[in-house]
């Protein structure tokens, strides 16, 4: 046999191996082009879910709309101010079993969250639900109008919803609410589950049956059905006030806020996911915001901010002159951190040890007045 016979087996073995080797290649990539396919429609799946918990709030969009011209001006580019309302509805998944549902709804917790223009802090103002305010008329779920009056804050939700409570805000404050957040107390349980709870210290123990809360003093994580017991409790808890139970809201939120960040779930999808489910469940928002795309396009530009730099404080507040269950508005402080968060001013928060609500008066000429409050980076165990 010739070496050219014999190198003819020998290169059909070679050119069948390269044949086998082409179409194990293009069987690997269309095996992985499955795998990307299968995996992409997972994550559609999982974004169409998660943007499909969120309800538009389309109602409050037509409403606000009608009543454009009369709304304030946003002053600074960039900065945005949200809205955000803790409903007491007893409607909806698992809400039922907090009381009985009278077929309206009110504002447990009204927070103003006002964003700087360059995300290089947040400010969280509470507003109280039993603070006396000029709540305009307003369409009711009947399609009927309300009248005008001076009332209780809380009293702008029962009435209208979620649009008049952001009339009712920028009347008070003149200051632009640009998107709002309505969550109901199961997505609040939720959202604190997802985070597998939050930590807190007590001083002494609680026992509060309307509440169905019962905590033993000292270091405690807190489950949401616990969280949603500790802040909602009012009678039982320290002075049994409103602007206590507010206070102990913004150590939760601060508690809560620390939590997210410290343990990377932002950074960890395996975590996140559970977050984005429960934070999503039970929220209803603007349009603008009723979508993943839109709450990340907010939360990417509030991600970085430092705890240090995430405030919470109440707006000044006194017991209202004619009746002292109510608040009224402390003048001209409010009108000074309103005017702050207008323009997107600097804002300083102090421990309620150190300081009384408001400004010093040597503060009320100074870049940026000092408010009672708390921030994220503070230790709620410290």
């Amino acid at each position: 046999m010739t070496d050219s016979a014999r190198a003819c087996p020998a290169g059909s073995r070679a050119g069948r191996d390269k044949r086998s080797v082409r179409r194990w290649v293009r069987r690997g990539a269309i095996g992985l082009g499955l795998v990307v396919i299968a995996a992409g429609g997972a994550g559609w799946a999982v974004y169409a879910k998660l943007n499909s918990n969120i309800t538009p709030d389309e109602a409050a969009a037509a409403e606000l709309a009608r009543y454009e011209k009369e709304r304030p001006t946003a002053l600074v580019s960039g900065a945005q101010n949200i809205l955000l309302i803790g409903s007491d509805s007893r409607a909806g998944q698992g809400n039922r079993r907090y009381g009985k549902d009278s077929g309206t709804e009110r504002s447990d917790t009204t927070i103003l969250l006002h964003l700087s223009g360059k995300r290089r802090s947040a400010t969280a103002v509470s507003i109280p639900r039993d603070l006396m305010v000029d709540v305009p008329g307003c369409r009711k779920p009947n399609g009927s109008r309300s009248e005008p009056m001076f009332a209780m804050f809380n009293y702008a939700f029962q009435m209208g919803g979620s649009a008049c409570t952001i009339r009712t805000v920028e009347r008070m404050t003149d200051i632009r609410v640009d998107h709002h957040m309505v969550v109901d107390f199961h997505g609040f349980k939720e959202m604190v589950d997802a985070v597998d709870g939050v930590e807190i210290c007590l001083s002494k123990p609680i026992n509060d049956k309307a509440a169905k809360l019962r905590l033993p003093a000292g270091k405690v994580s807190l489950n949401g059905e616990q969280a949603l017991g500790y802040v909602r409790a009012r009678k039982t808890l320290g002075d049994g006030s409103d602007t206590d139970r507010m206070d102990r809201q913004q150590r939760f939120l601060a508690a809560l806020v620390h939590k997210v960040q410290s343990n990377d779930v932002l950074l960890n999808p395996v975590r996140l996911y559970p977050v984005l489910d429960a934070a999503t469940s039970s929220l209803t928002t603007d349009p603008d915001l009723a979508s993943l795309r839109g709450l990340y396009e907010l939360a990417r530009g509030v991600r970085d901010i430092p705890t240090e730099r995430v405030q919470f404080l109440t707006v000044p507040r006194e017991s209202y002159i004619y009746n002292a269950n109510r608040d009224q508005l402390v003048e001209p402080e409010a009108e000074r951190l309103f005017e702050r968060l207008r323009v997107d001013a600097p804002v300083k928060v102090v421990n309620s040890s150190e300081t009384p609500q408001g400004p010093e008066p040597s503060d009320r000429t100074s870049p940026a007045p000092t408010f009672r409050g708390n921030t994220a980076a503070q230790n709620p165990c410290g």
